[in-house]
């Protein structure tokens, strides 16, 4: 019921726009993780339902920016300035938390993944 789209091959500097189709999820908090190879997943963005709440890591914090649009069922990750380190598996994510999350443990359904490999 998420379904990520959007990942793939871009250079550093350059930009990407992730797609999560989340079904039935529109009044949950929800997020945008990623993992790459030998490191564990990691929260990078999370929106609250309705969007007045957002959290970032520091890593990405003024190139990436995560939306969502309720009436579609679905959010957005833009990212700008990418870098070689973005590249990861990207999963979008859904937690019944009251507040906002960025923890693994504390989302609750997962996509399948979409990857974004940056390259020099």
């Amino acid at each position: 019921q998420l379904v990520e789209s959007g990942g793939g091959l871009v250079q550093a500097g350059g930009s990407l726009r992730l797609s999560c189709a989340a079904s039935v999820y529109s009044k949950y908090i929800m997020g945008w993780f990623r993992q790459a190879p030998g490191k564990e997943r990691e929260c990078v963005a999370a929106i609250n339902w309705s969007g007045g709440t957002t959290y970032y890591a520091d890593s990405v914090k003024g190139r990436f920016t995560i939306s969502r649009d309720n009436a579609k069922n679905s959010i957005y990750l833009q990212m700008n300035s990418l870098k070689l380190e973005d590249t990861a598996v990207y999963y979008c994510a859904v937690s019944r938390q009251s507040v906002l999350r960025r923890t693994v443990k504390d989302y609750d359904d997962w996509g399948q993944g979409t990857q974004v490999t940056v390259s020099s």
